[in-house]
C-alpha cells in the first residue's frame, strides 16, 4: 500500500522529515507543532475516500469471519488473519452472481478475494465506516475448481440442460433398476438395503464404474448409455460415498453431465455427502442426500405398505363380492318365483274378466230379450189395431168415400136431367164462347150421347 502523497500547494512550508500532508483546496494539514485549519470535516472525509479508492487494487487471501446474509443491497463479512483483520463489503449482484459457490461459504473458510479500498464519509446522522470492496471472491486452493464448475454450469444451463431430466415420467413401480457405483461400494448396499425395506422385488442391473479418477467420467458415462440402450431399464441411480472436492470431480465432468441430460431414461444422482454438491446433480431427474433416500426416490411407492394397504382392500372386497353375491341369489330365487305367481296373477284376472263377461252377455242378453218381447207385444197391439182398422174403421170410411163419391158423381147428375156438352173428341165444353168455336160437338145424357150443330148465327154471336 503506497502511503498517501503530499500535495504541492501555494505558499506551503517544506514538513519536516517524517511527516505527511493532504491537500485539500489549497490548504494543508500538518502533524507537527504547527497544525493549519480549521477545515470542515466532510471536505476532509470526501477527500479522504478519493484518496483511498485510487489505491491500487489488490488480492487478498484470509478466512471469513462474521458472514452474515446479504441485505438487499450488499453482503457483508471480515477477512482476517494472524496479523490482522478488514471488513469487507459486496454489492448483492457481485454476490448473486458467485451462484452455487455462496452455499458453500461460511465461518472460517480460507478465500480469496479480488478488491480495493472504499470508505463511507457518513454524514451529521451517519458513522463512516471503512471496507475492503470485493468485486470477486472464490475459496483458496478449491476456488479454481469451484469456478470452472460453476462455468460448465451457465454453459448446461444456456443449453437448456438442467431440466430435461427432470421432465421425463417417473413411474411409481419400476420393473428394473439400473444402479452405477463401484465395485464392492458400500453406497449400493445401501441402495439395495433400502430397496427391500421398502418390499420391492424388480430386478437390479448392476454397472460397476470406478468412482474416482481421471477414468471414471467417461466409464460412468459408457455404463449409463449401456443401461439406457438396453430398453430394460425404467430409472437408473448413480452414486458412491462423500469425499473432498476433487474425489467428486468426476461427477462434475461436462460430458458426462451432458450424456446425463440427453438420456431418454431418468437418472437419479446420490453422490457423496449432505453438503456435497456436484453438476451431475443439477443435471439429473433427482438429486438425493444418501443412497437410501435415492432407492426411495427410484421406487415412490412402499411396496410393503401398499401390499397391507392392497390385503384389506382385497377383504373388503371379498365381503362386498360375497354379500353381493348373496344378494343376487335372493333376488334370482325371488326371480324364480316370479313367473308362477305372474301366471297365477293373470290366471285370477283373466278368470275375473270372464265371469264378468259372462255376466254382462247374460244381462245384456235378458235385456235384448226384454226389448224383443217387448216389441213383440207392440207390433202385436199394431197388428191387432190394423186388423180391428181393416175390419171396422176403413169398411166405414170406404162406404162414407162411396157416398160421398156418388154425390159429385157426373153421372148422377146426367140421371137427373142435365147433359155434358162435348167436343167432337170428347173434351168438356164449361162455356158458351168455347162451344162457339165448334161446328160439332156432342151432347151426352144418362142414357147416350148425341151429335149436335152449332148454328152459324150462333158461332157469329
Amino acid at each position: 500500500m503506497n502511503p498517501i502523497p503530499a500535495a504541492d500547494t501555494p505558499g506551503s512550508t517544506p514538513q519536516p522529515e517524517g511527516q505527511q500532508t493532504l491537500a485539500i483546496d489549497g490548504a494543508s494539514v500538518g502533524f507537527g507543532a504547527e497544525l493549519p485549519g480549521p477545515y470542515p470535516v466532510g471536505r476532509y472525509a470526501a477527500r479522504l475516500r478519493d484518496q483511498l479508492r485510487s489505491f491500487t487494487r489488490v488480492q487478498l487471501t484470509g478466512e471469513l469471519a462474521n458472514l452474515r446474509p446479504p441485505t438487499r443491497t450488499r453482503a457483508y463479512f471480515e477477512l482476517r488473519d494472524a496479523d490482522g483483520a478488514l471488513p469487507c463489503a459486496m454489492w448483492r449482484n457481485d454476490w448473486e452472481r458467485l451462484g452455487a459457490l455462496t452455499d458453500s461459504l461460511a465461518d472460517g473458510i480460507e478465500v480469496v478475494v479480488a478488491g480495493g479500498c472504499d470508505y463511507y464519509p457518513g454524514s451529521a446522522s451517519a458513522s463512516p465506516a471503512f471496507s475492503f470492496a470485493v468485486r470477486d471472491l472464490r475459496i483458496a486452493g478449491e476456488g479454481d475448481l469451484l469456478i470452472a464448475i460453476e462455468h460448465r454450469r451457465r454453459a448446461l444451463d444456456a443449453d437448456g440442460l438442467l431440466e430435461r431430466q427432470a421432465a421425463l415420467p417417473r413411474t411409481a413401480l419400476p420393473r428394473t433398476i439400473g444402479v452405477v457405483c463401484g465395485e464392492n461400494a458400500k453406497a449400493g448396499d445401501d441402495v439395495l438395503a433400502a430397496l427391500e425395506r421398502r418390499g420391492w422385488h424388480g430386478r437390479i442391473v448392476w454397472a460397476y464404474a470406478p468412482v474416482q479418477d481421471r477414468h471414471a467420467a467417461p466409464r460412468i458415462a459408457q455404463a449409463l448409455r449401456d443401461l439406457a440402450g438396453s430398453g430394460e431399464v425404467d430409472v437408473i441411480v448413480v452414486t458412491r460415498g462423500g469425499g473432498s472436492l476433487t474425489d467428486l470431480l468426476a461427477f462434475s465432468d461436462e460430458s458426462l453431465c451432458r450424456t446425463v441430460a440427453l438420456l431418454a431414461v431418468p437418472v437419479i444422482a446420490s453422490i457423496g455427502h449432505h453438503t456435497d454438491r456436484t453438476l451431475l446433480d443439477e443435471v439429473a431427474a433427482a438429486s438425493c442426500s444418501t443412497p437410501t433416500h435415492a432407492a426411495e426416490v427410484a421406487v415412490p411407492l412402499d411396496c410393503g405398505r401398499a401390499h397391507v394397504v392392497l390385503a384389506a382392500a382385497a377383504r373388503r372386497l371379498r365381503r362386498g363380492a360375497n354379500q353381493a353375491v348373496l344378494g343376487r341369489a335372493r333376488v334370482l330365487i325371488g326371480m324364480t318365483r316370479a313367473p308362477a305367481e305372474h301366471v297365477a296373477r293373470h290366471r285370477a284376472q283373466l278368470g275375473h274378466h270372464a265371469r264378468v263377461l259372462r255376466d254382462s252377455s247374460r244381462r245384456q242378453l235378458a235385456g235384448e230379450h226384454a226389448a224383443l218381447v217387448r216389441r213383440a207385444a207392440g207390433l202385436a197391439r199394431q197388428r191387432e189395431g190394423t186388423l180391428r182398422d181393416l175390419r171396422q174403421r176403413r169398411p166405414a170410411e170406404l162406404e162414407r168415400l162411396a157416398i160421398a163419391l156418388s154425390a159429385h158423381d157426373p153421372e148422377r147428375t146426367l140421371a137427373r136431367g142435365y147433359a155434358l156438352v162435348e167436343t167432337a173428341d170428347g173434351e168438356p165444353l164449361t162455356s158458351a164462347a168455347a162451344a162457339r168455336e165448334h161446328e160439332d160437338v156432342g151432347l151426352r145424357f144418362a142414357d147416350g150421347r148425341l151429335t149436335a150443330k152449332i148454328a152459324s148465327d150462333d158461332r157469329r154471336a
